[in-house]
């Protein structure tokens, strides 16, 4: 079986090959890396005040991800970092009286993350932490139809392991990636369930497994991120594919199993290769096949988290909650810009990956 390792040694031959070869998917490595993610905000005031957030990477697991400096700069603004860890999340908040001049911010993270793989090590899980990955959000509920679906696809499963592998198993097959979906989606997963719609992007079907595996009695969290880099294993959907990071964001899942740790789980990226690589595949597909065995358990370290919160007050505004924390923010004159339109909000991310 090809690995990482022999596809670098055999790099000659692959650049010779008449046809792109691929590595088994199976993130392994120990080994560090260093990104530095900078986002660039510009907003135009037309003599309106003007407020803006910016998320940070999370302390999330210092056993494969580790947060460094993030700094900031918007000339002008009132500049408050906020830090809420008990939520899941950290960001830069700017504000701006009205002015004519158009309002800047700009931040810059570095993070160092490594792969995930099973025997990377096992953090326990607090009775705090438990309570708060197995409770209902305001789209992911615990019960009705959400808890009916989870108990009646575990039926006779003997274990967790067991229990979170059946519900990762059941997304992956039941579930469609829709190319439609604004951004990553939305994750109201009862109206999923209840219309028979299980078609969507990840933040719709990572956020079923995490829901469903809560309404099963296990912890579980969404992680939302950034892609950050490609993947080392020649897949074009399951990583960056240029320093533009802007629309790059992904959703990530966990799932915690006594004795094991948080496991992580990716049904979504399944999905993603299913419909995007080589003009689409099916389940069938050993290239399939190997990132469906992977992803339950391990993961690319070419990506870095923002956290896991749902439900989040943006400080400062009294605007709406957001569902999750993984795209800018901002408001003009007491009025939300759409995160999913870049270009009209304005915002840019750019990525590079530094010496560690």
């Amino acid at each position: 079986m090809l690995t990482r390792r022999t596809l670098l040694t055999g790099a000659a031959a692959l650049i010779a090959a008449p046809t792109v070869l691929r590595a088994a998917y199976a993130p392994d490595s120990a080994a560090w890396r260093r990104f530095e993610v900078t986002t660039r905000v510009t907003l135009p005031r037309n003599g309106a005040p003007a407020q803006a957030w910016v998320p940070l990477p999370a302390h999330t697991d210092p056993l494969w991800s580790l947060p460094g400096e993030s700094t900031a700069t918007a000339p002008g603004a009132t500049l408050t970092r906020v830090d809420r860890p008990e939520e899941g999340f950290a960001l830069f908040h700017a504000t701006w009286e009205a002015a004519d001049t158009p309002a800047q911010l700009t931040v810059t993270s570095t993070v160092t993350t490594r792969d995930r793989f099973p025997g990377q090590g096992r953090s326990p899980l607090s009775a705090e932490d438990r309570a708060r990955f197995t409770a209902p959000t305001e789209l992911l509920p615990t019960d009705g139809i959400v808890r009916e679906t989870a108990l009646a696809a575990i039926e006779g499963a003997m274990t967790d392991l067991d229990r979170a592998r059946i519900l990762y198993n059941w997304v992956v097959e039941q579930t469609e990636r829709n190319p439609q979906t604004r951004g990553c989606g939305l994750g109201d997963i009862a109206s999923m369930l209840r219309m028979g719609d299980l078609s969507g992007k990840c933040a719709d079907l990572n956020a079923l497994f995490v829901g469903l595996a809560r309404a099963a009695g296990l912890p579980a969290r969404d992680l939302y991120g950034l892609r950050v880099a490609p993947s080392a294993f020649g897949y074009s959907s399951l990583g960056a594919g240029s320093t533009n990071v802007t629309g790059a964001q992904h959703c990530r899942a966990e799932v915690f199993v006594e004795g094991e740790g948080w496991i992580p789980a990716d049904p979504a990226d399944v999905r993603k290769v299913v419909l995007q690589e080589d003009g689409g595949l099916t389940l069938d597909d050993p290239r399939v096949q190997d990132v469906r065995a992977a992803l339950f358990g391990a993961a690319e370290g070419n990506w870095i988290p923002f956290g896991t919160a749902h439900d989040v007050a943006l400080p400062g505004s009294d605007g709406p909650l957001l569902p999750f924390l993984m795209y800018p923010q901002a408001e003009v004159g007491g009025k939300r810009r759409d995160e999913l339109d870049p270009e009209g909000f304005t915002y840019e991310i750019t990525a590079r990956e530094t010496a560690v």
